[in-house]
């Protein structure tokens, strides 16, 4: 308890301010739907969604603060935290719903309903948020030391800057000056590729490593650290330098599911190391993420039984445990009855096929995912929270226990994929409602409130995922070469490989047991499994960052490097701002068919070698732009 006391926010426990209003419910509504719609267009073209906080903040204190003329940092933080709910509702749904489209057009069933998906997205949304309310204490104030929660820290650094002015609001949105510039070039205008690979293209040493060169990637290996970013990195490694050389050099002439027709020698001849990767290395990374989440809820189980103790104690203790502003839940009878009725709900239902087993495993998955899921993005934030992983572990158990208990067929894998979408979307919202409670402890926001407005993001994101899904199948259809839905097509494969018994369970074992391993010998398990499961370019642009703030923690002390460091999580924070608006616009672009307009590859048609050089240079300029708004800047004042 010593850490919440010597712990001081922004705003006091003893000053009350705005925060849930008319206008902040009005404005993160707008924003819930708009992020939502978009984000599941991304997802589903490129198999990855932007994360919304910072974006909605940055939107909210620009409209709070500049526009109204209003003094109200917590009411722009409630805009926030009810916009995020929108985008990781939807980065939920797109993962596995899109399955169900697939099979009604393959003629295994009937089309999903409006309120079967709307259903599905309501229950897993506010279960997430429900989840969560117990386990705040454990997680945002009890480890605020522990869990740097990089995005939920980046969002207050953001509202803050607003609020203070000055040169600290100048840092922050020349980030998101540059990291706009630089996301244009990159995805806008396509001016130079997005990564910068290298590829063995021989049987002798069939690797691959490279970097992706987006901002915020590397922002975020900057607010998490050179530890956190050296996990993910050596993780990556293994995978793409390890483990893909070993699967073609010894099985290059086998055959194995998912790719029943080609040997594994003629899929890395096709389509690389991202083929093998995609075909078998993604089930191992999916299996250490599956041991590494139950590790990881093994070793917090004393702390989460503590916290339930100490919530139950509130119950009890009444007024006593709602005095201070900043400590007030959602109140737990409120909280255990909701979770009860919408378990009730997942099974009697006739809309959502689950039968009384999969409502069980809904709460049991749910909250395990939740938690393994809060914790996660305290480590290495929210874009990189591999939810689709997670699902792939959840339908692996789920579509096992569906077979053995006699639910097979068409209605089984319709279960199979209501359960998973469930707790995808319980594990997406957790997650995101972790980041806003964190940034709310940081501001000094009221958590009751907070929770209410993730219940209306949750609510008004969730009536619009069906038509947008819907809107989406008819314009391109899921599976596509416009929307080619990577993680359903996925989750598809997985539920009939179980269904069909050709699910490669020694790859998902192998996975398993990499991450014993990587726990007995004393590495952080989670960081070290999202490694394997993730591109190791995606890897490798979180460790620049790392290696960035390596740098400056390196430095001798004095009273200029604490200023350098912060000046760069100021920066950092502007940058993953920036890059999150822009990846928006060009999302809603996208759907509009305006994106394609912008492109200008087609035009320029560099040789390879040409457009690695300018993606490597681009890269350099964004690296020295953190430099300039930081030891640059420092050195420049000194003079």
């Amino acid at each position: 308890m010593s850490e919440k006391k010597e712990f001081k926010p922004y705003i006091p426990a003893s000053k009350v301010t705005p925060e849930l209003t008319v206008t902040s419910i009005i404005m993160g509504i707008l924003l819930a739907v708009i992020f939502g719609a978009a984000n599941a267009y991304l997802g589903l073209r490129v198999g990855m969604t932007v994360s919304a906080s910072i974006p909605a903040a940055v939107i909210a204190m620009g409209v709070i603060r500049v526009i109204m003329r209003k003094n109200s940092i917590l009411e722009s933080n409630l805009v926030q935290t009810i916009g995020s709910a929108g985008e990781s509702l939807a980065a939920g749904a797109i993962f596995t719903l899109p399955a169900l489209f697939i099979w009604a057009r393959e003629g295994v069933m009937e089309k999903p309903g409006l309120v079967e998906i709307t259903l599905i997205a309501l229950i897993g949304g506010l279960l997430g948020v429900f989840f969560m309310v117990p386990l705040r204490n454990a997680l945002i104030v009890r480890e605020h030391n522990t869990l740097p929660y990089p995005e939920g820290k980046a969002c207050a650094e953001v509202l803050l800057a607003g609020e203070e002015g000055g040169s600290n609001a100048g840092t922050v949105f020349a980030g998101m000056g540059f990291a706009a510039l630089f996301k244009f070039i990159i995805d806008g205008l396509k001016l130079v590729p997005s990564e910068v690979n290298w590829n063995g293209t021989t049987k002798s040493y069939p690797g691959s490593i490279g970097t992706q060169i987006y901002p915020a990637v590397m922002s975020v290996g900057y607010i998490c650290g050179p530890r956190i970013s050296s996990y993910m990195f050596a993780g990556g490694v293994l995978s793409w330098m390890v483990l893909i050389p070993m699967i073609v050099i010894f099985g290059a002439e086998i055959i194995m599911y998912p790719e029943a027709t080609k040997t594994i020698g003629e899929i890395f001849a096709a389509d690389g190391a991202g083929g093998i990767w995609g075909s078998y290395v993604r089930y191992i990374g999916a299996g250490a993420l599956a041991a590494g989440g139950i590790i990881s809820l093994i070793k917090s189980l004393p702390l989460i039984v503590r916290t339930f103790a100490d919530a139950m104690k509130g119950m009890k203790g009444g007024a006593k445990a709602t005095t201070i502003r900043t400590e007030q839940d959602i109140n737990m009878k409120i909280v255990l009855i909701a979770i009860l009725i919408l378990t009730l709900a997942v099974w009697l239902v006739p809309a959502i096929p689950v039968s009384f087993i999969g409502a069980v495993i809904v709460v049991i998955f749910g909250f395990f995912f939740a938690t393994v899921s809060s914790r996660m993005v305290g480590l290495v934030g929210s874009s990189n929270n591999p939810v689709s992983g997670m699902a792939i572990a959840t339908l692996l158990i789920a579509t096992l226990i569906l077979k053995l208990t006699g639910s097979a067929g068409a209605a089984g894998m319709q279960a199979a994929i209501a359960i998973g979408s469930i707790i995808c979307i319980i594990a997406a919202i957790s997650g995101d409602t972790s980041q806003d409670l964190k940034t709310g402890y940081l501001l000094g926001a009221t958590p009751k409130k907070q929770q209410y407005g993730e219940i209306i993001g949750v609510v008004a994101s969730a009536l619009a995922i069906g038509a947008t899904l819907y809107l989406l199948d008819n314009a391109w259809g899921f599976g596509s070469a416009e929307l080619g839905a990577p993680q359903a097509t996925l989750m598809k494969m997985v539920i009939e490989g179980i269904m069909g018994g050709k699910l490669p369970w020694a790859l998902i074992l192998i996975g398993v047991f990499i991450a014993v391993i990587v726990e007995v010998i004393g590495i952080p398990v989670l960081p070290f499994a999202i490694g394997v499961y993730l591109p190791v370019q995606l890897n490798a642009c979180i460790m620049v960052g790392g290696l960035i703030r390596l740098f400056f923690d390196k430095m001798k002390e004095s009273d200029k490097k604490k200023g350098i460091i912060n000046d760069g999580i100021l920066f950092c924070s502007g940058m993953i701002a920036g890059e999150g608006l822009v990846g928006i616009v060009l999302a809603i672009l996208a759907v509009f068919g305006v994106g394609e307009l912008l492109d200008l590859s087609g035009l320029i048609n560099l040789p390879g070698w040409a457009s690695t050089i300018g993606s490597i240079l681009v890269f350099g300029l964004m690296i020295c732009s953190l430099l300039l708004f930081t030891i640059w800047k420092k050195e420049k004042k000194n003079k």
